[in-house]
């Protein structure tokens, strides 16, 4: 069977990254494994009528964090095209020195498939 005319490359479909995210946790919470969102980042914000920087949550860490039979799992949730931080690059290695797994998820079935 030939392609039609002009089509040289099968479409490539690109996943948003919240579309996944959620994928994932209703997985997670189907399964009823122990897991949280973990938000982190920073803003700027007035308190007591100044203006202030404001960080929350560790640099770096994953999208979410969940308990498989004792052990620590990191899942950074990524679209098609989203690439690591440096900091998130630092926390993954750390994690894994320590003994944890850390998923780059880009779909429900990596974190399937990393699940220990």
């Amino acid at each position: 069977m030939s392609k039609p005319e002009g089509m040289t490359k099968s479409p490539r479909i690109k996943l948003k990254e919240k579309d996944t995210q959620r994928t994932v946790l209703d997985w997670l919470a189907l399964n009823r494994i122990f897991h949280y969102r973990n938000n982190s980042g920073a803003m700027s914000g007035v308190h007591n009528g100044k203006q202030r920087f404001f960080r929350f949550g560790a640099k770096g860490s994953p999208d979410i964090v969940a308990v498989v039979r004792g052990q620590f799992v990191g899942i950074e949730v990524k679209g098609s095209d989203g690439r690591q931080s440096p900091d998130q690059k630092k926390f993954e290695e750390e994690l894994t020195k320590s003994g944890g797994i850390y998923i780059l998820a880009r779909s429900l079935e990596v974190v399937i498939k990393g699940m220990p």
